[in-house]
């Protein structure tokens, strides 16, 4: 042995001993080990992270990864479901929850036959163009109407064929209407059967979108349809009305509002006002037609097929008869503004609360009695000067304000010349004078007299029998609608000849429109 040698063995390393040498190996493995070490710390990181293909990418991982083409494989594998996953997130926010839903699949990077390792809850069936539980649709019959031969032969009529038909085509039906899996039963349904589904369906349909309609389109009680509700949002924003406070008064034909009025074309309107919107639905009064059709200022434009018209003629009707009571200067409310079926008047109260009702109004004996005399001359006015009967005259219609009386709701006022209209005097003096012998006036007339002081006629009383005379009453408008048709006027002068019917007013020409 040399000295070299020796002395080698004998000097020691002062780091203590050498470790063994590692054995070679290659680049391309050491780079793979450390990428999948790199991999396997990342997804160690987010234990709560659960992919779709995560377990087959694990698998990829853990084999052998030698090959960088598979590596590269295995990661664009991964980009892909990450795609596919958010585009199934913005699919399902897109579609929501509407019936109709649309399919983002032809965009998906990883379809349904190459993703192998993804479960089949991940996959929406509905989405795809093959649902592999639809049943198959029955064959269509040829245009010839049969097929087979001889004794084989099956027409179009066959029980079976007809049957799966009828199932098939209850596909097209509302999408509200559930037929369940039909097909998939094997369902044969006879063409009785089907034709009175069919029909039933259809009625439903039908049924539910008048219900829709009359819930869309009507004003109901203490609310608004849209249509209106977009009008008095028109009306704030035009500066007519300051805002909408709210309901104060509702009634058979009528919602009214209570508002603050504004400006309209830069003249100041009242502080405070009222909108009087018409009921559009006719349940509370039906009947309304029978004070607008006989009027000769509406009988061209009366149509009772269109509910809508008629409202918006009642409005114009209530329009016209109180411009008429304000050029006698009767005590009642002032038309500002007609917009369709909502009529905006001044307020008859103060600080956005409305005056009594006469019904409800606490008066002593000098005021009910002044009262009464107030009701008998605006009676006596609104016939002789007006030219109109008021034909639903009450004490719920009639307000107290500032000592004095106030005439409200005159929309279903008609003319003496209407065929009806000395049946609603007598019908308006009947509640008058009931209602005043009631709170004790000893000098409230009876029915019978007040009628004649206010029309300026002279029936025989007689015994007071009612049913005398209202025969008295109906004589006269059968003269007073014969001479209208002979004569083709619409309102008679005060002193006339002897054809003249009696129920002419006392004073003046009277009939002109407003």
């Amino acid at each position: 042995m040399s000295r070299t040698g020796v002395e080698s063995e004998t000097r020691k390393s002062p780091w203590g001993s050498a470790a063994p040498a590692a054995p070679a190996c290659s680049l391309a493995d050491v780079m793979s080990e450390q990428l999948a070490k790199q991999l396997h710390e990342e997804d160690a990181s987010f234990p709560g992270l659960t992919e779709p293909g995560a377990d087959l990418l694990w698998e990829e991982e853990s084999s052998e990864t030698t090959s960088d083409l598979m590596l590269a494989k295995t990661l664009q594998m991964q980009f892909d479901r990450e795609c596919d996953d958010q585009l199934r997130r913005e699919e399902k926010k897109f579609n929501g929850d509407s019936k109709v839903s649309i399919s983002f699949e032809n965009y998906r990077m990883v379809h349904r036959c190459e993703d192998s390792g993804s479960s089949e809850d991940e996959v929406d069936w509905q989405d795809t163009r093959d649902d592999p539980y639809r049943a198959d649709k029955p064959q269509t019959m040829p245009r010839k109407g049969f097929t087979g031969k001889g004794k084989n032969i099956t027409t179009k009529h066959d029980e079976v064929i007809c049957g799966r038909k009828n199932t098939s085509r209850m596909d097209n039906f509302a999408p509200e209407v559930l037929v369940g899996d039909g097909l998939g039963m094997d369902l044969q349904l006879p063409n009785q059967v089907f034709n009175a589904l069919k029909q039933h369906c259809h009625s439903e349909q039908r049924r539910s979108a008048r219900l829709h309609d009359k819930k869309e389109h009507s004003t109901s009680e203490q609310a608004v349809d849209p249509r209106t509700r977009l009008l008095m949002y028109k009306m704030v924003n035009a500066g007519v009305l300051e805002n909408i406070n709210g309901c104060i008064a509702t009634g058979k034909e009528s919602v009214v509002f209570h508002a603050n009025g504004g400006s309209l074309e830069e003249q100041p309107l009242p502080e405070e006002v009222v909108l009087k919107v018409f009921k559009t639905t006719l349940n509370e009064f039906r009947n309304r037609d029978r004070y607008i059709k006989d009027d000769y200022r509406f009988i061209d434009r009366f149509s009772k097929l269109n509910p809508r018209k008629i409202i918006r003629m009642w409005a114009e009707k209530e329009m016209h008869n109180l411009n008429r009571m304000k050029k006698a200067e009767i005590p009642c409310p002032e038309v500002v503004l007609l917009k369709k079926h909502i009529l905006v008047m001044s307020f008859i109260g103060k600080d956005h609360v409305p005056a009594p009702k006469l019904k409800d109004a606490i008066l002593g004996s000098e005021d009910m009695k002044n009262a009464y005399y107030q009701v008998l001359h605006i009676m006596q006015q609104l016939y002789q000067e007006c030219n109109l009967v008021h034909a639903d005259l009450s004490e719920y219609n009639m307000l107290w304000h500032e000592g004095k009386v106030w005439l409200i709701d005159v929309s279903q006022s008609v003319e003496p010349t209407h065929p009806h209209g000395l049946e609603f005097l007598f019908r308006d003096c009947r509640n008058v004078a009931t209602f005043f012998q009631k709170r004790g006036v000893s000098e409230a007339l009876s029915v019978y007299e007040l009628f004649n002081i206010v029309s300026g006629l002279n029936i025989a009383v007689g015994d007071e029998d009612d049913v005398q005379f209202i025969a008295e009453i109906e004589a006269l408008e059968k003269r007073n609608e014969d001479h209208v048709q002979r004569r083709g006027k619409k309102s008679f002068p005060a002193a006339c000849e002897d054809d003249s019917p009696p129920s002419s007013p006392g004073g003046g020409e009277g009939g002109a429109e407003d």
